[in-house]
């Protein structure tokens, strides 16, 4: 590669890491190019990108992001994850690959300026997605306004079967 391509590499790298939220790096040696072609697939569904990058690049690249703290761990052969949509997916992916593969060694990201290692991806990937999470707080909500309802709704009710019972009582004494 010449010095113009690794220039306009490192700034297309620099703007796609600007806009993720997050980005995992992750070792791969020993794995065939097909199961790295699954692996991306299996990412693109989530909406992740996997690229195979340089260190140097990715040192330059990550000037002046959040990431430049994924320096100190630049070491052999790596890719690169991004993704600039639901973070907690494509640390599924990988996890979930990195069980069936042991050749992808999943090593550290970054996720909002804070350094995440093996175990706290791992701990990241076991959440629930954003749709999921989304649901149950929606139920909450709702749970709470069937409930004030409810509440609203009874007083009115009581009062009612109050007049109700006294109404029948009458007529058992008009009856007697």
């Amino acid at each position: 590669m010449d010095r113009a391509t690794k220039e306009q590499v490192a700034a297309e790298l620099h703007e796609k890491l600007k806009a993720a939220k997050i980005a995992i790096i992750a070792g791969y040696s020993g794995m065939t190019v097909a199961k790295l072609t699954d692996l991306r697939n299996e990412l693109r569904k989530v909406e992740a990108e996997l690229r195979v990058i340089k260190n140097t690049l990715m040192r330059i690249a990550s000037q002046g992001t959040d990431y430049v703290k994924l320096e100190d761990h630049l070491k052999g052969p790596l890719a690169l994850i991004m993704n600039s949509g639901d973070v907690v997916e494509p640390a599924k992916v990988l996890t979930a690959f990195a069980r069936k593969n042991a050749e992808l060694d999943i090593r550290y990201g970054v996720l909002q300026g804070r350094l995440l290692d093996r175990e706290q991806l791992s701990a990241l990937a076991e959440l629930p997605s954003r749709e999921v999470l989304l649901g149950k707080l929606l139920s909450v909500m709702i749970g709470v306004q069937t409930g004030l309802v409810n509440v609203l709704a009874g007083v009115p009710r009581k009062f009612v079967q109050t007049l109700a019972a006294y109404q029948m009582k009458k007529e058992q004494e008009q009856q007697a």
